[in-house]
């Protein structure tokens, strides 16, 4: 370490630090725009042959070979025995230099290093009274729009550094370049007439991330920054990390259709999608490392179902992935079954309880919601049964999912992995009958959680139902999954378009139907099945006819002939009620000795009989406060399809997390359900150049012969081997790094807070001041000849006033400054103009 002086603050920093970083570790603001806290100086670095901007080829001018980039010359201080200012980034700190920021020379010799850097970006709102809360879109000055500030202007960091350093006012007026803004690439738009040369995009891609897909090259005495190999992103190898954009200064690189009011959320959607908030990135990237144990330990920190999801997720973070927008979204869900099928479970050390903490939890329900609830409840000391009327724990993905999605051996290693975190399970208890929710209260359990699945098929009043070859959806999965005999016929029609549908359409046809039809009242758009599974039964040859509702059964003394259907013209009504529409005048029919009705699914909630005061829906659901899914009455939560009706596994999984925080709130704990099962991960910033990495295409997902699938209800996906998943997490695009790219320390806040002490720091001298309430709106300008005492008079009557700036004017010459100084004397106060000035001057 060594020590020096910065504008009379003692500092210590490491030895080979930069003065810049001298000053920052002693708080005191240098504006700079070429450097940034993440990236090398930007001395030294040297011009390329070429560049490609907007497309076209700009070579090196002959005479500039080896030329380097000069930065932008704005942080320069002063250091005690050298007589030239210099450069505070690039220039190393030595022990007992006295360096001084704030200088009458150094604020002149900044703001005439500005003057270039502004000529060449427009500049025009920068030094416009109006500014504020302007919309860009009309202009007071008439300024051309294309001398008008970006976008950004309001979170400009050239405007805060401009605004800090002051603009001359001989800066020359902008003069429009109009080169062509590059909008072809597929996250990030380029405008080369808002870049200020300051060489941090290419820094940040070079050296940050080293990957070189931007360079700077010198035409003439124009200095130019373009795609380093070819006219594409693309074609230059870029990553599409999001670096250079990040660190930006101006409106030159920014995203491409991205609100950046929530960061986080927009920069990377695949975390923030998942409805239990898995960390996506972090999971790629260990299996890109081969870590595949350590993997599956970050889904098990949020969700104890790693196989599971793996088999049967709808996967809404490869919706919102980044990389889709580049080529084709990544494989999330067939990586994280990878992983979780090759898990050599090195994440089994760190598996550790709390201590017993006395109270009982009551777990209604064996499906994810309740399972996960009692899984994170248990791991928090609690002690906690599951109740159940199957014997065995799952429910819906024990009962209902067919085994060619999930089978049987993946539950039983979820649910074995479960179980061991010591919860109590109670197979067999109809709750409601041999056993009533009321009575666990009495019987010790300190909060009780109900999370009872939609385990019922939806019925409808419809001609013909009642004849046999008629079946039920969600009926006759859970006969089929239990391996009871169902006789189907070849002809079958499935009316429904929902997932449960697809599901019954793809069992029947591996229980022997050759000649399968989907009839639903959507259209293909509004289908509520998952596209992915639309698709799957459409690929094994299943017909779908959207708009179409169901009128009436065929028969033909007694035996089911096919089934009569009437147009569907509108599904939802103009509140997007359902509230579906008929032309009866249209009617068709399709032809098939079974007719299955899969229209939908509810809950039985005959067992929440005698619950006084429980508030329920006019179809029975439970009604939570959606935060802590706690119900009407106290000590009572509940979560799942019971709640929400028929829901995905991972929104399950979701409800009993936030139902295991509530309740161990409830019962003295912090409500905290973060268990830390993978090592902790520092991720590298520096990812590496890969060629074509943007056409890297997901691996095919090799699977069972089409004609194969309907001869058993083996796994349909075979899944991925090492190589295609660890190929595969590498293309993620790593957007979570651009969250840990710091952020340049901006200037100090112009407004200090209205107190007797801030305003003892203001000169007795003539100029103006502004004051701003508690939202820092402005409330009051004003001049005066001595500014300290009316700011004195405004503090005293002023009781809005919170905060205040001023600035030095001379308004008055000498001598009336002078006059004015020896009226306030003699009377306390300002002269209050007409004859009391004519009389003073």
């Amino acid at each position: 370490m060594i020590s020096l002086s910065v504008d009379g603050k003692r500092v210590e920093v490491a030895a080979g630090a930069s003065i810049l970083d001298a000053a920052r570790v002693a708080g005191i603001y240098v504006p700079t725009l070429c450097s940034h806290p993440d990236l090398p100086p930007s001395k030294g670095k040297v011009a390329a042959p070429f560049v490609y901007r907007g497309g076209v080829k700009v070579e090196l001018s002959s005479g500039h070979a080896g030329k380097e980039f000069e930065g932008c010359k704005l942080c320069l201080v002063e250091v005690q025995g050298r007589p030239d200012l210099i450069t505070a980034c690039n220039t190393a700190a030595e022990a007992g230099m006295v360096i001084l920021t704030e200088q009458p020379r150094i604020s002149d010799a900044r703001q005439k290093n500005l003057v270039p850097i502004l000529a060449k970006h427009p500049h025009a709102c920068l030094t416009c009274a109006q500014r504020e809360g302007c919309s860009r879109t009309q202009c007071s000055s008439n300024v051309p729009v294309d001398e008008r500030c970006c976008p950004k202007l309001g979170n400009c960091e050239l405007q805060r550094v401009a605004d800090y350093i002051g603009i001359r006012g001989d800066t020359p007026r902008y003069v429009p370049r109009k080169m062509p803004r590059v909008d072809s690439d597929s996250l990030f738009i380029r405008d080369p007439n808002l870049c200020i040369s300051c060489t941090r995009c290419v820094r940040a891609c070079e050296d940050l991330r080293g990957v070189g897909a931007i360079a700077f090259t010198f035409d003439g005495n124009e200095f130019v920054v373009g795609t380093a190999v070819g006219p594409t992103l693309a074609e230059s190898a870029c990553r599409f990390c999001g670096a250079c954009v990040e660190v930006c200064p101006t409106g030159a690189l920014t995203d491409r259709d991205l609100k950046l009011a929530d960061r986080e959320k927009e920069l990377v959607p695949c975390r923030s999608a998942c409805p239990a908030n898995l960390d996506v990135p972090k999971i790629m990237r260990l299996v890109a490392a081969g870590k595949f144990g350590e993997a599956t330990a970050v889904v098990r920190e949020r969700a104890p179902f790693p196989l599971t999801l793996g088999a049967i997720c709808f996967h809404p973070c490869e919706q919102s992935c980044r990389r889709g927008k580049v080529n084709e979204s990544i494989a999330i869900c067939d990586i994280k079954r990878f992983a979780a099928e090759n898990d050599a479970g090195e994440w089994v050390a760190r598996f550790k309880r709390t201590p017993p903490t006395g109270k009982r939890v009551a777990v209604v329900g064996s499906g994810p919601a309740g399972l996960t609830a009692g899984y994170y409840l248990s791991m928090l000391g609690h002690s906690v049964t599951v109740f159940d009327s199957n014997v065995r724990p799952g429910g819906t993905l024990r009962a209902a999912i067919p085994r060619y999605r999930l089978p049987s051996n993946v539950v039983d290693r979820d649910l074995d992995g479960v179980m061991e975190s010591g919860l109590e399970f109670k197979g067999g208890v109809k709750v409601g009958q041999s056993v009533l929710i009321k009575d666990l209260r009495s019987q010790g359990y300190d909060a009780i959680f109900v999370a009872g699945g939609a385990t019922l098929s939806k019925r409808i009043p419809l001609e013909g139902s009642d004849l046999p070859g008629v079946l039920w959806g969600l009926d006759f999965l859970q006969e089929v999954r239990a391996g009871k005999p169902v006789r189907i016929s070849e002809r079958l029609v499935v009316i429904g378009g929902g997932n449960v549908a697809m599901d019954v359409a793809l069992t029947a046809l591996r229980l022997g139907a050759r000649n399968i039809e989907v009839a639903c009242l959507e259209s293909r758009k509004e289908m509520p099945a998952f596209e992915w599974e639309i698709q799957e039964a459409m690929d094994e040859g299943i017909k779908i006819h959207c708009s179409w509702g169901p009128k009436r059964i065929l028969s033909d003394g007694g035996r089911v002939t096919g089934i009569e259907l009437k147009k569907c013209t509108s599904v939802f009504d103009e509140q997007k009620r359902f509230n579906p529409k008929y032309d009866e005048s249209i009617t068709t029919k399709l032809e098939g000795e079974t007719v299955i009705l899969a229209i939908g699914q509810g809950s039985d909630t005959a067992y929440l009989a005698g619950l006084e005061g429980l508030n329920t829906t006019r179809g029975g659901n439970i009604i939570v406060e959606p935060a802590t899914l706690a119900s009407s009455i106290d000590g009572i939560y509940a979560g799942g399809d019971l709640v929400t009706g028929p829901k995905s596994v991972i929104e399950a999984i979701d409800m009993g997390r936030r139902a295991a925080s509530s309740i161990d709130k409830k019962l003295g704990g912090s409500g905290v359900i973060e268990i830390k099962l993978a090592e902790p991960d520092i991720p590298n910033p520096r990812i590496g150049r890969i060629e074509g990495f943007a056409a890297m295409k997901r691996p095919v997902m090799p699977s069972i012969e089409r004609e194969q699938r309907r001869l058993s209800f083996d796994r349909v996906d075979l899944g991925y081997g090492r190589e295609e998943a660890v190929f595969e997490a590498g293309r993620c695009l790593k957007c979570d790094l651009r969250l840990t790219i710091r952020s340049p320390p901006s200037p100090p806040e112009k407004w200090m807070e209205f107190s007797e002490a801030n305003i003892a720091r203001v000169p007795e001298i003539d100029g103006v001041f502004q004051l701003f309430d508690e939202k820092r709106e402005v409330i009051k300008i004003a001049g005066s000849a001595n500014m300290r005492a009316l700011l004195k008079e405004q503090l005293a009557s002023n009781k809005k006033a919170k905060y205040f700036v001023f600035e030095e004017d001379k308004m008055y010459t000498k001598r009336e400054t002078e006059l004015l100084q020896q009226y306030m004397q003699k009377y306390g106060k300002m002269p209050g103009g007409g004859d009391e000035l004519d009389e003073l001057f």
